[in-house]
């Protein structure tokens, strides 16, 4: 289903591992125990002017050489090389999956999968909570968008990857997991969090009214779920007393792309640009609003934070440039990046960076993220004490528009 389906994500939680092209086999086989010489397509793939003579050097040394080579398997050591030479490009959203990964994969992008709730990233090298979903596991036990993720169990995270971090982070439902957490500045002290593992729903859009002609719309994430979701709330909006509208962006890690331009087309008019991706060979595509328009002509203010990223940047940043709404909260993520995935022999894939995401108005979102016209932070005692600063503001501002 996903095969060279184009993704933007974050975290639908990232698999930071790796193999990017370049050594390929179209087929192998099922070497089992012991590394062997029969290969099938040992040259197939090779590119033009790279000579891969050091690599069966080694490979053969290992055979010939290492003290317990009848305990080497063919397969994880195929495997691991995957991973060396993806993980050589230093682009923590282009990785290999093998099997378990990229089945993982799969169900996260339909929405429901086991574990704690919480999307992961690197940020400056150091394992972090992206955001976390609302309603799991990880919510409930107060993990907060930008909390940095220390140990899992008793293992540092210090130089580990994402996939890696995923596998143990994932269990049974009902098995306990213990994270250490690091909030705030990098001297900043932590403390162990221990989470009961449950099966996760993400859910899409909730929306509510509040007080007087406002109808308050919550994005959670850009799932497969989402655009009948969204289709329905905008039914009933239309059918309900709202004049005026907030849309909650907050702890959105993203998802699917094409969610994120179709729902755009509810906000602005048909035929404008929601984003322009731009690949490293210079050619540009643009991807345009479908003609909605439900929702277009209601006061709006769009509110962001931290745990805002890639679809949920840039459906902000299209309905900003074109609308000039107002974004309050906090500065966006800045995962502005587009990655394919195909499947690969052996129900593995490869997830692999392929553009760049733009605004309409030609503003990079890739590692700078979308400032808000309204910086409102919203503190841990705020959460804590049911408190939402932010949500205030954007009342308070979309109450004087008309």
């Amino acid at each position: 289903m996903f095969n060279s389906q184009k993704i933007i994500l974050l975290l639908v939680i990232v698999l930071a591992a790796g193999f990017a092209g370049g050594f390929y086999f179209n087929e192998f086989s099922d070497f089992g125990t012991g590394i062997g010489r029969d290969f099938v397509n040992r040259a197939v793939g090779q590119p033009d002017g790279v000579d891969f003579s050091l690599f069966w050097n080694v490979w053969n040394q290992l055979q010939d050489k290492y003290v317990d080579s009848e305990d080497l398997n063919s397969q994880e050591l195929l495997y691991g090389a995957i991973d060396g030479l993806v993980n050589a490009v230093g682009d923590p959203y282009t990785v290999f999956m093998q099997p378990k990964e990229s089945e993982n994969f799969a169900q996260e992008i339909s929405g429901t999968f086991g574990g704690v709730g919480i999307e992961i990233g690197l940020r400056n090298n150091i394992l972090t909570v992206i955001a976390p979903i609302k309603d799991t596991p990880a919510d409930r036990a107060g993990l907060m968008a930008g909390d940095k993720i220390v140990k899992i169990g008793d293992k540092s995270t210090e130089s580990m990857k994402i996939s890696e971090a995923v596998n143990l982070i994932r269990g049974p439902k009902g098995t306990p997991i213990k994270l250490t957490i690091s909030r705030g500045e990098k001297n900043s002290s932590s403390k162990e969090v221990t989470i009961v593992r449950g099966t996760i729903r993400v859910p899409t859009v909730a929306w509510k009214m509040l007080s007087g002609d406002i109808a308050y719309i919550q994005l959670f994430v850009f799932n497969r779920n989402v655009d009948n979701d969204i289709e329905k709330a905008v039914r009933e909006i239309q059918k309900s007393n709202a004049r005026r509208l907030i849309l909650d962006l907050r702890n959105n890690p993203g998802g699917l792309l094409d969610s994120a331009v179709n729902i755009a087309g509810y906000f602005i008019d048909g035929g404008l640009t929601v984003t322009e991706e731009r690949t490293n060979d210079g050619q540009k595509q643009v991807f345009e609003a479908p003609n909605h328009g439900q929702l277009k002509n209601y006061p709006l203010v769009i509110l962001i934070n931290k745990g805002s990223a890639s679809a949920s940047e840039i459906l902000a940043g299209a309905i900003k440039d074109h609308r000039g709404v107002l974004l309050v909260g906090e500065k966006s993520f800045g995962k502005g990046s587009v990655q394919e995935v195909s499947e690969l022999p052996g129900k593995s894939s490869l997830k692999v960076t392929v553009a760049k995401w733009f605004t309409p108005k030609g503003t990079s979102i890739n590692d700078n993220g979308i400032e808000p016209d309204y910086s409102v932070e919203r503190t841990e005692d705020d959460i804590n004490n049911e408190r939402d600063p932010q949500l205030d503001k954007a009342e308070e501002l979309v109450r004087g528009l008309r």
